[in-house]
């Protein structure tokens, strides 16, 4: 036998083998980690309303895809669910010009917010790109737009108020600091004015704003108006308003909440406003209702009940060593109802409410803070004992003078009667002023406190002297 032929039967050399792996093994490791870069397009099968349905293609719950326009123009959508080889999108912009059997190309990654302290100052869309007319935003950190819960037992409890510079809450229902407060109202009570007040007057580092849903031209207003430059300095504002899709609304209330946390990360204290967080829930019903989720209460689907928790929950106090995130979400009571769906759900998982009454704001009375239906929940976890009293013997002249209201406008009560009424009456007239505090006008936590003070001594002071 030659020896070309000894070299051919004696097999693969194990060394040689050895070295080889020993070389490749990095960028096979590589290569079996890394995921693939090939991405398979689908067409659009069906459109109904705005709801897109496409096949021949995969992408996650939640991810985005293109769909490509006969101009050229690339749809921005998102998954929003699937039912076996065709997935549902819902697309974030205007979804004109879109033609049968469209491509759509889906986009590697998951949607993320960018944040930073370059966004004080600017007014932003849902998707993060400016409204204001300013230059163009400077890169900043990315966080994933849907963000993450922090864990119940790392949360830090609440133990100091927040000055929101507004008397009637400063000093009857104290907003603690990484506390969770609903502002109940129906259409045209003086929500938004109350809102703007507090924008203005709160003692919180930063203030992100989130305009959900709510008439394009409150956009302009809020910011002109309510916050003035000043304000506007050491605040970040999203607006989607009424007319961008359901998507996009739903996409400004995480952007929000994710521009909240970024601040609260870096150990600020931040008042978080959103109004309204019906037009959020409104904005998920649409989407649920477009895929084909059935209606379960007065039309909502059992998805809206879902999301709400899931964007409050980010809201409070953080870890350890960073800061807190005070929310106030507007909730619009449509006709007055107390018992909304919506009104109802939020009710249980805010930390409090404030409920605008519609009589005291046909009488004038602005804000129109019903004191009886208001309450906050974390008050008594940093309140002073002599607070706590002071409270309580409000609410109970107050609902002591409505319980006798009636009598006591037609003259049918006889002074003398009832020791506790009588009081009522004689305080009547400083609760109501007690209540009503002018927009311009800011009144801190203590001043607010010694005003409700001075509210009984001066009544005690001008009782008869019965010592003989």
């Amino acid at each position: 036998m030659t020896e070309q032929s000894q070299s051919v039967h004696a097999g693969p050399d194990p060394d040689r083998n050895l070295e080889r792996s020993l070389r490749l093994g990095p960028y096979l490791d590589r290569a079996y980690d890394s995921p693939p870069q090939t991405t398979v397009e689908g067409i659009l099968r069906r459109t109904v309303g705005l709801a897109m349905e496409a096949e021949g293609c995969l992408a996650a719950l939640g991810g985005r895809c293109d769909v490509v326009a006969d101009d050229g123009r690339h749809v921005e959508t998102e998954v929003v669910g699937f039912s076996g080889e065709r997935l549902f999108l819902m697309p974030v912009g205007d979804m004109r010009g879109v033609v049968p059997n469209a491509r759509v190309i889906p986009m590697l990654g998951t949607p993320v917010a960018t944040v930073g302290d370059h966004l004080l100052g600017r007014v932003l869309d849902g998707r993060g790109n400016p409204l204001d007319g300013g230059k163009p935003l400077a890169q900043g950190n990315s966080v994933p737009l849907m963000g993450e819960t922090i864990n119940p037992l790392q949360r830090q409890p609440i133990r100091s108020q927040l000055d929101v510079g507004v008397r009637s809450i400063n000093a009857l229902l104290s907003v603690g600091r990484g506390q969770r407060l609903g502002l109940f109202a129906g259409s045209g009570v003086g929500k938004s004015v109350l809102l703007s007040m507090m924008t203005r007057n709160t003692e919180a580092d930063v203030v992100v704003v989130g305009l959900v849903g709510e008439r394009g031209r409150e956009v302009k207003e809020f910011i002109d108006h309510s916050l003035g430059s000043e304000g506007l300095k050491r605040s970040v504002v999203v607006a989607t308003p009424a007319d961008d899709t359901p998507l996009m609304r739903l996409n400004g209330a995480w952007l929000t909440t994710a521009i909240a946390e970024y601040f609260r990360d870096q150990g600020k204290n931040v008042l978080l406003l959103m109004d309204s967080l019906t037009r959020f829930a409104q904005a998920q019903r649409e989407i649920a209702l477009a895929i084909g989720e059935p209606p379960a209460t007065k039309g909502y689907p059992p998805s809206v009940f879902a999301k709400l928790p899931q964007l409050v929950e980010r809201a409070g106090n953080g870890a350890e060593g960073s800061g807190s995130i005070t929310a106030i979400y507007t909730v619009l009571a449509e006709g007055d109802d107390p018992n909304d769906p919506i009104v109802d759900a939020a009710r249980a998982i805010l930390d409090g409410h404030i409920v605008l009454s519609r009589s005291m704001a046909d009488a004038g009375i602005y804000p129109a803070v019903d004191i009886e239906s208001s309450v906050s929940r974390a008050m008594n976890q940093f309140a002073t004992p002599s607070q706590q009293k002071l409270v309580s013997r409000f609410r109970q002249v107050y609902a002591t003078y409505q319980e006798n209201r009636d009598l006591v406008s037609v003259g049918a009560y006889q002074p003398g009667s009832n020791p506790h009424l009588d009081e009522a009456i004689a305080l009547w007239p400083s609760i109501v002023d007690f209540l009503r505090q002018h927009e311009g006008t800011r009144i801190d936590a203590e001043d607010s406190l010694s005003q409700l003070r001075e509210l009984f001594d001066a009544v005690a002071s001008d009782a008869p002297d019965d010592t003989p």
